[in-house]
């Protein structure tokens, strides 16, 4: 099972990540672990990153999609594997595409949570209370959402294209959206 969990910050996604690696034995492939375990293994993508990052600059597109691929190839992706932050782009997606093409694999599903912006102002605020993140507060909460709504919403259009978006309302209760997840896997 090969999964892309799309939806705006607070929608659920690394919660639902959590319960289908569990679920399916596969792991979750967020870009900042991967990242950050590149750059601890010291890889040559990971040093690259790592100076970058040590300017304080944004890593490419390339060393992203560079340090994904690799992370791909590990033996624990074999069966399958939730990305989780990326794609973020339509550029990423087409890079994507072409990398799973390369390696003889597909997507199974796209999984797109949506939720009511007021509503994940409130979740990512809560959570920032949970967890004492000084990035999770109103301002930057709806700063987050306008990224998202600008750069990685349209990628629902995209992944709809290729019919593998399956949509699910994220605003249900934890439990009711991996049911909702799972029936639309067919799981």
């Amino acid at each position: 099972m090969r999964l892309i969990l799309l939806g705006p910050p607070g929608a659920g996604k690394g919660t639902q990540a959590k319960i289908l690696v569990e679920a399916f034995g596969i792991p979750q492939l967020s870009t900042g672990d991967i990242l950050r375990a590149a750059i601890a293994a010291q890889t040559p993508l990971g040093i690259e990153a790592k100076a970058i990052m040590d300017r304080g600059d944004l890593v490419s597109d390339s060393i992203v999609n560079g340090i994904v691929s690799e992370r791909i190839d590990a033996e624990d992706c074999k069966p399958g594997f939730i990305l989780d932050g990326f794609p973020r782009t339509i550029a990423q997606a087409q890079a994507l595409d072409g990398m799973l093409a390369d390696k003889g694999l597909k997507l199974d599903a796209v999984i797109e949570l949506t939720a009511d912006a007021d509503e994940l102002v409130r979740r990512v605020i809560q959570r920032s209370k949970d967890s004492n993140r000084p990035d999770d507060n109103p301002e930057v909460i709806r700063k987050r959402l306008d990224v998202y709504q600008t750069s990685t919403a349209p990628l629902v259009d995209y992944y709809s294209q290729q019919g593998l978006v399956k949509t699910v309302d994220g605003m249900e209760p934890v439990e009711s959206v991996t049911t909702a997840i799972r029936s639309a896997l067919g799981k």
